[in-house]
């Protein structure tokens, strides 16, 4: 595998993870989740290292070959959703409270 395909392979496994935590009810106002606590924050965990280092390598590959648009559209859905399960893991923790 490519330097070059990871950040694609970054976004759809974050989207995956994404699409499954939202289905527990990660963000559920209650605390009634389908999956254990710790499970979602693991998984959140996994998410956001996935996607954040996807961001990085693609932000390397930018660069050092050129902007490539599809690249930059690629790095900056990583970006986002690398935030995105940055504010879902404060959102989880218990005590924590993220607007």
């Amino acid at each position: 595998m490519g330097k070059l395909n990871f950040p694609w392979l970054a976004l759809g496994l974050g989207l995956m993870v994404a699409a499954g935590l939202l289905a527990s009810g990660a963000l559920s106002p209650g605390a009634d989740y389908d999956l254990p606590l710790l499970t979602m924050l693991i998984v959140n965990e996994f998410g956001f290292f996935v996607t954040a280092i996807g961001a990085g390598v693609g932000i390397n590959s930018l660069l050092k070959d050129g902007v490539q648009p599809t690249l930059l559209m690629v790095v900056v859905a990583c970006a986002v959703m690398a935030t995105g399960f940055l504010y879902l893991a404060i959102k989880l923790w218990p005590g924590m409270s993220a607007g």
